[in-house]
């Protein structure tokens, strides 16, 4: 380290080091113009600084975090009315209809049936399937991407996959709409093409960047040493993959689904525009055919014409806070999951 000036110092390279600029003389590697010796005037002017900005950051992160839990409040305060009754017990009651009941008619005038088992089942089922489509070629990507492709083709590659998560999902239920529900109905002889597979394929195509991106980074953090160690015990590329480093990535794999699946259960366009809005349990349970109606797709579909502090009111609200738990409780496993590959990493 050189001095240049009373309130300036250089760095340059070690001697010997060969590194020298156009003019012959050693390159600089850095320079700072930071004073060597604070006065006690500025010293107090970067402590009340550091203070603003750790505050202030403080202050974002802490918005951030009501914002969630205000989420919650809300949704939850406005589900509860639904189930408030005279006793507990016809609460009860009316929690296992809700939860059991196959019959969704909010707004008969006779007797309202609240029955969210249909919207239940159709939820998952178009998540379950589009897992099925979606986790083997967002694996397989990922590998290729980890450990296959070139440097260069990793970085082409890459950017186009992220350009897939960026497409509004009203482009894509367009898309199922106009492409992919004729082409399903030309080819395979459906009767409407609004159908669970029309909606499963489309939340596969969205979950994939999710998967590969998540997967891809748990690969990689296997480390360099441990393929090299494999490779030194005389195994080839791919008895390496399958039974070192895709195992040593298992937690990072599961946490890659999971968030592949949190994307598909919580989408609302695609599954209302795509899925045939058909309030019922498929069967037989393997006919892809048929029309289902997820539980995003009721609330989108209904909350905009459901008078205020009505029971149907209440009821989307309380399938929004049944859609709440159930992400929340799969966020919770993906962030565990995380924390281990974190921890493989050697990142504290």
């Amino acid at each position: 380290m050189e001095t240049v000036k009373p309130n300036m110092f250089t760095l340059k390279p070690p001697s010997g080091a060969g590194e020298r600029g156009h003019s012959g003389n050693p390159k600089v590697v850095a320079e700072f113009t930071r004073p060597l010796l604070l006065s006690p005037g500025q010293d107090l002017l970067g402590y009340v600084f550091g203070r603003l900005g750790r505050g202030t950051l403080f202050v974002i992160t802490l918005v951030s975090v009501l914002a969630v839990l205000l989420i919650f409040w809300f949704v939850v305060k406005e589900a509860i009315p639904f189930l408030r009754t005279q006793t507990f017990g016809q609460a009860l009651e009316r929690l296992a209809e809700f939860l059991g009941g196959r019959n969704w008619y909010p707004e008969a005038e006779v007797h309202p049936e609240f029955g969210v088992l249909p919207a239940i089942v159709g939820s998952l089922y178009v998540t379950i399937v589009a897992l099925v489509l979606s986790v083997p070629v967002g694996l397989l990507c990922a590998v290729f991407l980890s450990d296959i492709a070139h440097f260069s083709i990793r970085q082409s590659i890459k950017p186009v996959i992220e350009i897939l998560a960026a497409i509004p999902s009203v482009a894509y239920g367009f898309f199922a709409i106009v492409v992919v529900a004729p082409w399903l109905q030309n080819s395979f002889g459906f009767s409407t093409g609004a159908n669970s597979l029309n909606a499963a394929m489309i939340l596969a195509i969205m979950a994939v960047p999710t998967i590969i991106s998540v997967a891809e980074d748990s690969l990689s953090a296997v480390g360099r040493e441990t393929r090299e160690a494999s490779y030194g015990l005389g195994a080839t590329r791919a008895e390496t993959l399958i039974q070192v480093v895709i195992p040593a990535a298992y937690s990072g794999i599961i946490a890659a689904v999971i968030l592949g699946m949190m994307r598909a259960i919580g989408e609302t366009m695609v599954v209302w525009m795509a899925a045939g809005m058909a309030s019922q349990i498929p069967s037989p349970w393997w006919d892809l055919s048929q029309s289902v109606r997820p539980m995003t797709a009721t609330i989108a579909q209904e909350m905009g014409e459901t008078a205020r502090g009505t029971a149907h009111y209440h009821a989307l609200f309380a399938i929004g806070c049944l859609l709440l738990v159930f992400t929340f409780g799969m966020n919770l496993i993906s962030e565990h999951f995380m924390a281990r590959i974190h921890r493989k990493g050697g990142r504290r």
